[in-house]
């Protein structure tokens, strides 16, 4: 029987929306979290020269024929969860096996993805992203990823208005049993002066651009639905994800230019859903920021009523929009 299979973490709430929706479509689903594997869930693949991957999934609940599966739901799952006992040699060592065994076979099923594990590795990366907007058509702010403070001083004195410092990678981390996030920063003259750190890691710089307000463009398919988002606060102009209580929120339409780069960025990446956000300057010019494979939606779609869930769903299913 046609299944979706879904790769999520347990308390991942956007994916319990999306699955509430295949299931009162009447759709058959197998939810695994890959931190299930190898204590919880089973895994028998077979291939030979006759026949692709056949075998199964199973936990103790229920089980799916592989070659059943028609549809992948990836998203944010957990580390595989090891015995106890081993040493960390060990350990390394059966998650790497795990990695790629069962991510091997789960990875080569054919079947609708949102989105491949591999396509999200690459377009995880910012400068891959930037490079691919650019080349779609898509307006981008002038770049430097650099650890170099003379790269960033020459950079600075190069674009013109301020620049803003922001993470290369996820700005979230964890210290002290407490999660924190790093936001973008616009610069002053004054931090320019000092650069120490710098040379520690890759940092990314972008020129500022003015902006009315910015976009959440939220791709699933072909659909592209999008939301306006007015801050209220400064802290918020600089960056919306810092200040969540002064944003308010509309719906609006990408214009045709946008939604034609947006989709050929999407082509070029292999990407089925992103979350991308761009700015909007005061004269309607739209500049792309960057696409999250894996971007949170769920509170967007609480604010605007955005088919958000059902989109993804229907891209599970195959249902022609």
């Amino acid at each position: 029987m046609a299944t979706i299979l879904v790769i999520a973490a347990r308390d991942d709430w956007p994916t319990d929306r999306v699955v509430s929706v295949l299931t009162n479509r009447g759709a058959r689903v197998f939810r695994m979290d890959t931190a299930d594997f190898p204590q919880q869930t089973v895994l028998a693949g077979r291939i030979d020269t006759h026949r692709g991957w056949s075998g199964g999934l199973a936990n103790a609940h229920r089980a799916v024929e592989l070659s059943d599966i028609e549809a992948v739901y990836f998203r944010a799952p957990h580390q595989f969860r090891l015995a106890d006992g081993m040493s960390e040699p060990e350990r390394r060592f059966a998650a790497a096996q795990a990695r790629a065994g069962f991510g091997g076979v789960i990875s080569a099923l054919d079947a609708r993805w949102v989105n491949h594990p591999a396509a999200m590795t690459r377009a995880e990366y910012k400068p891959i992203q930037l490079a691919t907007a650019r080349e779609c058509g898509l307006a981008i702010p002038p770049t430097l990823v650099t650890n170099d403070p003379t790269a960033v001083r020459a950079f600075a004195e190069d674009v013109p208005g301020p620049i803003i410092c922001k993470p290369v990678a996820s700005p979230v981390f964890i210290e002290g049993n407490e999660l924190k996030t790093v936001y973008a920063r616009r610069l002053s003259p004054h931090d320019l002066v000092d650069l120490r750190g710098i040379d520690t890691t890759a940092h990314l710089f972008q020129a500022w651009i003015e902006k009315a307000y910015e976009v959440r463009l939220t791709i699933a398919g072909d659909r592209l639905l999008a939301a306006e988002i007015h801050a209220g606060s400064a802290r918020g102009h600089e960056d919306w994800r810092s200040d969540y209580g002064s944003l308010t929120y509309r719906r609006t339409d990408a214009p045709s230019d946008i939604a034609d780069g947006v989709r050929c960025l999407m082509d070029r990446l292999g990407l089925r859903f992103a979350a991308v956000d761009c700015v909007v300057s005061p004269s309607s010019a739209w500049t792309f920021l960057e696409a999250n494979p894996c971007g949170q939606w769920d509170w967007i779609q609480g604010a605007t009523g955005l088919p958000i869930a059902e989109a993804i769903a229907d891209e599970l299913q195959g249902v022609a929009t």
